[in-house]
This record gives structure tokens, sequence and C-alpha cells, in this order.
């Protein structure tokens, strides 16, 4: 399934206008990281794929449907949302019951529902804790909880709204791997993200944003490399490139490994 978004605007029942002509398409399996400063339009952006918000004019057509005319509960079945703040996305008196939830309710047997909410919890490293309330845990395994009820549903398409935000560096590669898990078996990954340096390691193309509009959509080491357009949103470009510029590197590195492999050729 592709996303395509045409000449999408939005503005709030209050009167700010937060998203002015969009236009983007991901193809299936892209991962593709949405950049900008806060207040850019970014989660507005993303609300509109699975159907939270719908377009004061323009369009967005995910897998072919028309978002204005699937509700939310339909459109999950295609796109899988995990929020920033878990607290807004969880409700089960327990862990297992949370990451049950969406399998059990698109039509899987109980056998099937099971065996995803296992997946998913052995995935992100909290079966131990099935039979725990959600909110008897840390923020970050929160955060963790609702990372496994979206992967549970296994849809094609996955949208992840800072995802490393509040977790130390173990959950922040733990992430990461999901990420590349996602990537190879072909879904579609998109993630908003103040990280940068996450961005880099594990995003293919990167779209910056500011006031509502596109400002750069491309690879990511093409992308990250223009500084100049990342400083009118108040972002860096990631770690290792800053550093191998400093060090007359002819290569912009995107992860360490392409740092050493840059370095030592």
């Amino acid at each position: 399934m592709d996303i395509w978004i045409d000449q999408l605007s939005f503005t709030y029942p209050a009167g700010v206008t937060a998203l002015r002509g969009v236009s983007l398409k991901a193809m299936p399996g892209e991962s593709v990281a949405i950049i900008g400063e806060n207040g850019a339009g970014k989660t507005t952006l993303v609300k509109h794929i699975n159907g939270l918000l719908k377009p004061t004019s323009g369009q967005v057509l995910v897998g072919g449907w028309n978002t204005r005319e699937y509700t939310v509960a339909q459109l999950a079945s295609r796109v899988g949302y995990v929020f920033q703040n878990p607290d807004d996305q969880l409700f089960a008196s327990t862990v297992w019951a949370e990451v049950l939830f969406g399998p059990k309710n698109i039509g899987l047997t109980m056998e099937q529902a099971t065996e995803r909410a296992d997946a998913a919890l052995r995935a992100v490293g909290l079966i131990d804790s099935a039979q725990k309330h959600p909110y008897d845990l840390s923020i970050s395994q929160r955060k963790k909880v609702a990372v496994a009820s979206v992967l549970a549903m296994q849809t094609p398409m996955l949208v992840l709204d800072e995802p490393t935000t509040g977790q130390d560096h173990n959950d922040t590669e733990l992430v990461g791997q999901i990420v590349e898990d996602l990537k190879e078996q072909g879904r579609t990954v998109i993630t908003i993200t103040h990280d940068i340096d996450f961005c880099a390691e594990h995003f293919d193309r990167v779209v910056v944003m500011a006031q509502g509009m596109i400002l750069l959509d491309g690879p990511a080491r093409d992308t990250l490399m223009q500084a100049e357009v990342l400083a009118q949103t108040h972002v860096e470009p990631p770690q290792l490139m800053r550093l191998s510029e400093q060090l007359n590197m002819q290569e912009r590195p995107l992860n360490v490994q392409e740092f050493i492999e840059f370095w030592c050729a």
C-alpha cells in the first residue's frame, strides 16, 4: 500500500492553519522521517494518515482509500499509530489485554491473536510484564506497551510519533531494531522525531517541515547535509555529519559504521 497526500491543508476549529498545501507520496516499504521544530505541522500531518483528522482541503489516500470516506477503526487495519504520549493510547487493565485488543478486533481467532500479542511483547522485552497494569510501569515501559499494541496488529503501515523520547540508550537501540525489522518485512514506517541521530541511522528518506509546509524531501544523506535549510527549523545535522565536516572528511556518514569506513578509506 502506498500513501498519497495531495495539496493537503488543515485549519483547526480555533482558526489556526497547521498545514498549507502539503503534497507527499510514500511508496510501500519506504522508511520516512519527518523532522522540524515544534509547531511545524508534523503531528497534524500524520494524524491525517489514519483518519484522526480530516482535510480542510486536498485529499489523503491510503492504499487507494480516501480517508474522508473511512473511519479511524477501518483505517486501523492499514495504519498502526503509536502516539507520542502512551497515556493517550493505553486503556486496558493489563499489558496483555492491551496488546491483545487490536488483533482480537480485526477478526483473528484467539489462537492467532495470542500468537501476535506474545510475539509483540517479546519484541519490546515486556513479556514478563504481561499481567501488570500498564500504569504500574514506567513511562518508558508504557511507551513500549503502546509500540507492542501496534506491532501486534501487523498493519502494512506504521506511524511512530517521537518513539525515542524519554528512552535510554538501550531502549533507543531496541526501537531502532524494531524499525529495521519492519523495513525488512517490507512495511512502510513513518516517524516524527527530534532525534536526528536516530533519524539518520534508521530512515532512508527525510522530510523537513516548517510552518505547515515541506521545505525539503529526499534521501536522508542529501537532506541532512543541507545545514542552512535545517537551521531555519532549528535543527542541526547529525553529530557524525558535523564531526566529519570538522575533520575535513569528503563523505558525510549517517552512522558509526559508515564513519569508520569513510575514515579508514
